[in-house]
């Protein structure tokens, strides 16, 4: 599927991010592998479980960069196992982009019977938090003069 959001991206500002999300997962909405589950674990408290059976810790690397995080597999072409009649478990190599908005970190990362589960965090800094400003009471600002005869108000 092929989305065309020029139009657009000629009539508004500021969006250009949002409009690169959205053509990125478009042409990556074929790749489905490994299969993954996104969950909110709690308001600033998130969870992502992929299923990379068959793929051990030392084959698997989790980069985390400013909003994103790749989380990618390369399976050793050296290693020798028996000699299969079927293979259904697919082992193959690959890598798995997810966005991130802004203060969301990577908090752990765990491997256990099969599924990678990775917890992240949104942790807003102190800065950026909504404060609310105190009202003062007191005297109205007086009128000073200053030198050159002009007129000002002081605190």
């Amino acid at each position: 599927m092929r989305l065309d959001l020029t139009p657009y991206r000629r009539s508004t500002i500021g969006f250009d991010r949002l409009f690169d999300l959205i053509e990125t997962n478009a042409r990556n909405a074929s790749d489905n592998y490994p299969p993954f589950n996104l969950e909110r674990v709690a308001d600033d408290r998130y969870r992502i479980t992929l299923a990379v059976a068959g793929f051990s810790r030392d084959e698997i690397e989790i980069t985390a960069q400013q909003n994103l995080l790749l989380v990618s597999g390369k399976k050793d072409d050296k290693a020798t196992g028996p000699n299969f009649l079927h293979v259904g478990i697919a082992t193959r190599s690959f890598e798995r982009r997810f966005e991130l908005a802004d203060f969301v970190f990577v908090e752990d990362a765990r491997l256990n019977d099969g599924l990678l589960v990775i917890y992240l965090v949104r942790e807003v800094p102190e800065a950026m938090k909504p404060k609310s400003i105190a009202i003062k009471t007191g005297q109205k600002p007086t009128v000073v003069e200053d030198k050159s005869g002009e007129t000002a108000q002081a605190a």
